[in-house]
């Protein structure tokens, strides 16, 4: 999941920014308003983690515009107004979620991974394809009845192809999938994590289209 966080607090954004990719979220991190109105215009981004209180722009205003302009992003609102007035206000505006700071990071993750399955059209939320089974609430995977440890990098992964079984997804999504702006990504990466994918689950789970992408599934033709 790639994750745009809008938040002009310092040591707010830099430890939710750092407590995110720890598990393996890509997040892109801006200060203020305007630079999340540029962002959002020119990114795509599977959720929206917006404060209101920012300079040159309020959070409210980003969300009123992105919501005017068509844009369906999933908006969770993070901020330290709790009055009735400021969630409504929030929620009207086109905010799929309101949580108020200070809250738990595994609190976040749950909206994050509910917000998700919206989105995806699934109540449950666990991923199936085949024998296969990956769940992101508990971050364990199996193969049939054999359990399977992936870091956090090859879990991601795996749960980006696993959304969308038997969609071809690019390298660039890839890499768009697992990485935000300023991370260290060597040419070779995604190769990498699939050839370890492929170690633990084995070959017939992860395919590749030479020159296109990878996909979870079955063969095809």
């Amino acid at each position: 999941m790639r994750c745009l966080l809008v938040e002009d607090d310092e040591m707010i954004g830099e430890s939710l920014r750092d407590a995110l990719r720890r598990q393996a979220l890509a997040v892109d991190w801006v200060r203020d308003g305007r630079a999340a109105d540029a962002a959002l215009a020119s990114e795509r981004f599977d959720a929206v983690l917006l404060d209101l209180g920012l300079p040159r722009r309020s959070g409210l205003d980003v969300l009123k515009a992105l919501r005017a302009r068509g844009d369906a992003t999933p908006v969770i609102v993070l901020t330290a107004r709790d009055a009735l007035a400021d969630k409504v206000a929030g929620l009207d505006a086109g905010a799929d979620d309101y949580l108020v700071k200070p809250f738990e990071l595994d609190e976040l993750l749950a909206r994050l991974r509910a917000l998700g399955r919206r989105a995806g059209g699934r109540a449950e939320t666990a991923l199936q394809v085949a024998d296969l089974r990956l769940d992101p609430a508990t971050r364990e995977v199996s193969r049939g009845s054999r359990a399977v440890l992936l870091s956090a990098r090859e879990f991601a992964l795996l749960h980006a192809l696993m959304e969308r079984p038997g969609a071809i997804i690019s390298r660039a999504q890839l890499e768009d999938r697992l990485y935000g702006w300023g991370e260290e990504l060597e040419s070779n990466a995604i190769s990498v994590y699939v050839h370890q994918l492929r170690k633990k689950l084995g070959d017939d789970r992860i395919h590749t289209v030479r020159g296109v992408g990878y996909y979870a599934g079955e063969p095809k033709g």
